[in-house]
């Protein structure tokens, strides 16, 4: 669903389109707002004062305004823990409050087309059918049980493997002037060495960098081009699953130094 939004999973857009739509029904999630939200991203990767990364961080000078109450939240919303919930609400609800939103509030509305809105409704009414068959073929219980489970184990996996790929020590976070897009996919997204069946089930997505570089190359062919390149590479930001925990301490933006920052140790914050 990923490398169809980018259009690089198939050589014809109208495949992509419509692998995309299938794949985003099974992911119970609407494929093409998703895909031109993450195009955002790509954009404007590294750029901090635009994109607040995969958080929504504050920067410091913001957290240190806030009350000691306000920080406690901040800290508690921002827990590892916290991706699990979070994965749940970003398929199962998000998707679903998105859009009755937009049409009972058009304001608010989050698409911006005619085919936004019909790829919402109509992944979301496909995403509800096949609920309803299956639930009636083994009963509604059991696999709603079941879906919820799945639904948070794997997308508080695939959400933390997306923020690891972003945020972690010294990686690139600059204000929007003198940002640089190179340093952004460079220095702003990390090398992710996975095991080998790891590295497949996530689509070679560790290879971050090379993907953010350049965003068209299928996922199949993302380890090939950083095994060719990689005498330009020496330096990119490299985590592994023993270090990826360490990254969830990087809550916030220090435009200053140009960097992710730990919070303050609690002394510090007493005067605030």
């Amino acid at each position: 669903m990923h490398d169809c939004g980018h259009g690089s999973l198939f050589e014809t857009a109208r495949l992509n389109r419509i692998f995309g739509f299938l794949l985003g029904v099974v992911n119970a999630i609407p494929q093409l707002s998703w895909s031109i939200d993450h195009a955002y991203h790509h954009k404007t990767n590294g750029d901090w004062e635009r994109y607040r990364g995969v958080a929504d961080f504050l920067s410091l000078e913001e957290f240190q305004n806030l009350s000691r109450k306000e920080q406690r939240i901040y800290e508690t919303t921002h827990h590892p823990l916290m991706a699990i919930p979070g994965g749940f609400y970003y398929l199962a609800i998000k998707p679903r409050l998105d859009l009755l939103i937009g049409l009972i509030s058009p304001k608010n509305r989050m698409w911006g087309s005619r085919e936004e809105l019909n790829d919402l409704c109509l992944s979301n009414f496909f995403s509800l059918i096949a609920v309803i068959c299956l639930g009636w073929w083994i009963g509604f219980g059991l696999f709603l049980s079941l879906y919820s489970v799945v639904l948070c184990l794997t997308a508080s996996s695939l959400i933390y493997v997306f923020y690891v790929q972003h945020i972690f020590e010294k990686s690139y976070a600059n204000p929007s002037q003198g940002w640089s897009p190179m340093r952004g996919a460079l220095e702003g997204s990390s090398l992710l060495v996975l095991p080998p069946l790891l590295q497949w089930f996530t689509a070679n997505i560790g290879f971050h960098n090379i993907h953010h570089l350049c965003e068209r190359i299928p996922n199949y062919n993302l380890e090939a081009c950083h095994q060719l390149n990689q005498h330009l590479l020496q330096n990119v930001p490299t985590l592994t699953l023993s270090s990826m925990l360490k990254c969830s301490k990087f809550l916030l933006w220090d435009p200053a130094k140009a960097s992710l920052a730990e919070i303050p140790p609690q002394h510090q914050l007493s005067t605030v």
